[in-house]
């Protein structure tokens, strides 16, 4: 079982590695990279290339690990006696499956995705520890320890919010998604417009990457920034020439929300287009 990339996601041969050597480990991948850099379709695109079912589960800041597991919902069982219903003398009616339970019981191998794990508490990462290793847990209501049929391909993916346990990242393979070049850039928007004009790319990625050159900006623009510009481009029928003043001056580009993401940043773009054109 080997990941070679797929139609749809531009894979670079060190991810692409990284993710045979996870598997090949039986150990979680750990993913980490900007924002927009791809983290979360790896999954998705990993499961849909193998023919793996995928099973997500999406972190929040309340989440606690026990969910993934299973969780025990007294509150309709107590309704259910109330109301006089047989399904209450069986509390394994009342258990719910959480992700990891419903990848450990699979007939065939899945692909489970934990994503943005660092948004939970600290002590989540280290409360799935045994879980992960061992592949088992055991359901206290019911007395019974359920154990994986097949060992689930594992992706954690990370933003860096918080760091993670020790203890935690000896039990990953690791790997950083590096923000792409623009060769890489340009392949990925072949994937997502085949059809783009060639002129109007090399203006945009021209002025993609000079404004993630812009010191000080609060938020670089990330890939699926540009992926979502180049279909506005697109939609407005907006020409390159338009990209950039016929002097080759800088200019605040257009429909520039859909890069710059808070008015901070704006505000200093159009502060150096300014100031660039007093230079001159």
């Amino acid at each position: 079982m080997r990941f070679e990339g797929s139609r749809d996601y531009v894979a670079t041969p060190d991810l692409m590695l990284a993710v045979n050597a996870a598997i090949k480990l039986q150990r979680p991948l750990l993913i980490k990279g900007e924002p927009g850099t791809g983290k979360t379709m790896l999954a998705e695109q990993v499961a849909e290339a193998l023919g793996l079912p995928l099973l997500q589960w999406h972190i929040k800041s309340t989440t606690k690990a026990q969910q993934g597991l299973y969780e025990y919902d007294a509150v309709s069982r107590l309704r259910d006696s109330q109301l006089g219903d047989d399904r209450v003398k069986d509390i394994a009616n009342y258990i719910v499956k959480g992700v990891l339970w419903q990848a450990f019981e699979s007939e065939t191998p899945c692909v489970v995705l934990i994503d943005e794990i660092d948004k939970a508490d600290i002590e989540f990462p280290n409360d799935l520890l045994r879980e992960l290793d061992r592949m088992e847990f055991h359901v206290y209501e019911t007395r019974k320890t359920i154990q994986a049929r097949n060992r689930p391909i594992v992706f954690i993916t990370s933003n860096n919010e918080k760091e993670l346990p020790d203890a935690f990242l000896r039990r990953c393979f690791f790997h950083y998604i590096r923000f792409p070049d623009r060769d890489t850039m340009q392949r990925i928007v072949d994937v997502h417009f085949p059809d783009l004009k060639k002129d109007l790319l090399r203006e945009a990625l021209e002025v993609f990457f000079g404004l993630r050159d812009v010191p000080g900006l609060k938020k670089k623009p990330s890939t699926s920034e540009l992926i979502d510009w180049l279909k506005l481009l697109v939609a407005e029928d907006i020409p390159p020439e338009a990209l950039r003043a016929q002097d080759q001056r800088a200019v605040v580009p257009p429909l520039a929300g859909a890069l710059l993401k808070n008015e901070q940043d704006l505000h200093l773009f159009e502060r150096l287009v300014f100031m660039a054109r007093n230079n001159r």
